[in-house]
């Protein structure tokens, strides 16, 4: 897509955001940060979408509440201790929101707010109160900062940006997100906060937000688990100065596509970041009856931990993959897959019509040897695709959910 420019800041690139990300106190660890701020200069059209679990944190409830009139201006979010499953949870999530109201003068209804970490254990507003205000004097163009403070078992940083046209004015989107584990294709996955200088109405820009979920976050699976605190927002405050947005059309199109590089980019960083992973997987499924098909035929292979424990192995085990596909839960014809293998050291054909076919098994080896995977599969039944992004399972993601809380 020519018309896109990447660029830097993350979330801060957009005009008129400022981020920072401290450690108040929450994590034991003071190399770790554990609270971020996000906050833009004027108001902003607010969009979101959250984990579709029963058990859902405290922050989601009081977030849904406060993004009911379309509108928001700050971000607030802290990580080593999700505010989940706690007695005073509601109380907490709007103590985070009065705090951020505190240092920035904005209402505390115009304020998003987010946590991650640990389940069920008490969470106390004491180290936010008395870190609120080193926050706040920590706002610039930090957006890495804020990324770091809203990462758990996260290796790597996860921060994409771009710059495109409307109007004839250079427009921004960026954003930062969490995530390697409780990752389950159902929903935004995780935390991913999203800044934007587009002109946008509120419901043009729920609409965007909703539907591009659905080919990014939804399809990514590390573990099959879905979080109880996922929530992917978007501010879009119209600093850029393009004719507002309100209705379909080119401008709203281009925007949709910008959002959508966005991330996917942050859905491949989590995918590849996956607890204990060393190796992102991506399944691309063409030849599909339908888009449904399509889609549940991706998710289940990405999903599938035997699949999954063959890429971590380099075994060209593609019998697995058939296995999936045949709980996918549609009405493939078998007779008619087409699988193969790709990375950078080339691609390999396994199974033709549904049977294998005789392959070297040491280009086999050497192609899933490496850190990023194709699984390629044409059911070979229409003309719908679809791209799921997952990672391998390794020995390293049992030692990690094994100690998690202790």
């Amino acid at each position: 897509m020519k018309f896109l420019r990447e660029v830097g800041g993350g979330v801060c690139a957009p005009y008129g955001f400022k981020a920072g990300g401290i450690h108040c106190g929450i994590r034991k660890n003071k190399d770790k940060k554990d609270l971020a701020l996000i906050v833009s200069e004027c108001p902003a059209s607010a969009a979101g979408v959250y984990t579709q679990n029963l058990v859902k944190g405290a922050p989601v409830v009081v977030t849904k509440r406060n993004l009911a009139n379309g509108r928001a201006r700050a971000i607030i979010c802290n990580s080593g201790n999700a505010n989940t499953c706690n007695a005073n949870g509601i109380e907490i999530a709007e103590g985070m929101c009065s705090l951020a109201s505190k240092v920035t003068g904005i209402d505390p209804s115009d304020v998003i707010v987010a946590s991650t970490g640990v389940i069920g254990q008490t969470l106390d507003i004491t180290p936010m109160a008395e870190g609120i205000d080193s926050l706040y004097s920590a706002l610039g163009d930090n957006s890495d900062d804020a990324a770091e403070a809203i990462m758990t078992t996260d290796t790597k940083l996860k921060t994409a940006a771009v710059e495109f046209d409307l109007d004839g004015k250079p427009c921004r989107i960026g954003g930062i997100a969490k995530g390697v584990g409780m990752v389950c294709p159902n929903m935004a996955t995780n935390l991913i906060f999203l800044t934007s200088d587009v002109n946008i109405s509120p419901e043009m820009l729920q609409s965007a937000l909703s539907e591009d979920v659905k080919t990014s976050f939804n399809m990514v699976s590390v573990d099959g688990d879905q979080s109880t605190n996922d929530t992917c927002c978007i501010l879009s405050n119209g600093l850029a100065g393009n004719e507002k947005i309100t209705e379909s059309g080119d401008s709203y199109l281009a925007f949709k596509k910008a959002l959508h590089f966005v991330t996917v980019k942050l859905a491949k960083m989590i995918a590849k970041d996956g607890e204990g992973a060393t190796k992102l997987i991506e399944c691309n499924v063409s030849g599909g009856k339908t888009s449904k098909m399509a889609k549940n035929v991706a998710r289940s292979v990405i999903k599938s931990s035997l699949v999954k424990a063959a890429m971590f192995g380099c075994d060209a085990n593609w019998g697995r993959v058939l296995c999936a596909i045949g709980y996918a839960g549609e009405p493939v014809d078998v007779t008619k897959i087409d699988v193969t293998f790709r990375s950078s050291k080339g691609k390999i054909t396994v199974c033709e019509n549904g049977y294998g076919v005789e392959f070297s098994e040491e280009l086999a080896k050497k192609i899933l040897s490496q850190d990023e995977i194709q699984i390629n599969i044409d059911l070979n039944m229409g003309g719908c695709r679809a791209t799921a992004w997952g990672c391998d399972l390794t020995y390293d993601y049992v030692k990690i959910n094994g100690d998690y809380r202790t």
